[in-house]
């Protein structure tokens, strides 16, 4: 089980960088991985930051989390052989940055720029050209360095998926427990229980997420965070993830111009519910008084590719059993959960 050991969220707290890598007692090389616009933002100061503390700080930028930058982050981490890393910016560099601290038995810090999904605390990473639409296991954050000042410069869309990415949480358990339940699979009641408060959190406090709302944006990270922690907990995504990103995973597959992450998974979350027979009209309500996606159109999909990501969804993970494997799922079926659901027309 691995756990952060610091966890500091506020405003302006970027400057405590120096803090925490002493606490730590962080000595040495240290590889700073960011996007271009991340480390104009973030980056550039905790480059700055470490210098001041003795270290001797190397920055290197990617935009992506392809088997490419992999190989070129591999490529400094054999040259440079830094004591920390450091992941600055989103889900992307976050999951870059994870894959080779677990690889090479580097720890790392995340200072997240965005928060877009729950990626930010989690052990597990998304890493494209792998073959696998889904993430695998690697390893959790040394720290988390979340600063509300800088997250709140990035587009508003991201903090609506990350939203979106939390309150599926209520299907992703749902579907954790029918496999407990039907297949004897392990389900950890203290994980459960820590991603389902995350859920409630974000739709009991849904009104104060709002761009000028820095209170709101607050709620949000620490909701990402819990949701991380709990999937440490259980030792994978089980407790965040089921049906829903089953549905979105297939979305990705099918459409071209696909959403975000957080937005498809909420969308996937109103269809979960409805085949659990849970209430899929309070989780709708809670993703469009955040200004989420709740219909194909705000997604920016075509309706039949709501149904046929609906069907094929059950084939990305057959051993992930979930309540699209309890169903009979045909193309007809989909079309009338979509349209009961309003998700279609």
């Amino acid at each position: 089980m691995q756990l952060p050991r610091e966890v500091i969220v506020g405003n302006g707290i970027l400057n405590r960088v120096t803090e925490v890598t002493q606490r730590l007692n962080l000595k040495g090389a240290a590889l700073i991985i960011s996007g271009t616009r991340s480390y104009e933002v973030a980056g550039k100061k905790v480059y700055s930051l470490l210098e001041q503390t003795g270290m001797d700080p190397q920055g290197l930028l990617v935009e992506t989390a392809t088997m490419k930058d992999l190989t070129l982050i591999e490529e400094q981490i054999i040259n440079l052989k830094p004591k920390i890393l450091f992941g600055v910016g989103g889900g992307t560099i976050i999951d870059a940055t994870k894959i080779n601290s677990g690889k090479y038995n580097i720890p790392f810090i995340s200072v997240p720029t965005t928060v877009s999904h729950d990626g930010i605390a989690s052990p597990l990473a998304s890493i494209k050209g792998t073959g696998k639409p889904y993430s695998i296991l690697s390893q959790a954050p040394l720290a988390i360095i979340a600063d509300t000042d800088v997250i709140s410069l990035a587009p508003w869309r991201s903090t609506i998926s990350g939203c979106g990415d939390v309150i599926a949480k209520f299907t992703a358990v749902k579907d954790w427990e029918l496999a407990h339940v039907e297949k004897k699979e392990y389900y950890g009641e203290y994980a459960a229980s820590l991603t389902l408060m995350s859920a409630k959190l974000i739709t009991e406090n849904a009104s104060l997420i709002k761009p000028e709302n820095i209170g709101g944006l607050h709620v949000l990270i620490e909701a990402l965070i819990s949701c991380g922690v709990a999937m440490s907990i259980a030792g994978s995504s089980r407790p965040c993830s089921g049906s829903e990103h089953l549905f979105s995973h297939a979305l990705d597959m099918i459409a071209t111009n696909h959403a975000m992450h957080g937005e498809q998974v909420g969308v996937g979350s109103i269809l979960a519910a409805y085949l659990h027979g849970i209430n899929w009209q309070q989780i709708r309500d809670a993703l469009k008084q955040i200004g989420a996606p709740t219909t194909a159109k705000e997604l920016g999909v075509k309706d039949s590719d709501v149904i046929k990501a609906l069907e094929l969804a059950p084939t990305i993970r057959p051993e992930r059993y979930t309540i699209l494997h309890k169903q009979s799922l045909n193309y007809e079926t989909c079309q009338t959960i979509a349209k009961m659901t309003n998700v279609i027309d």
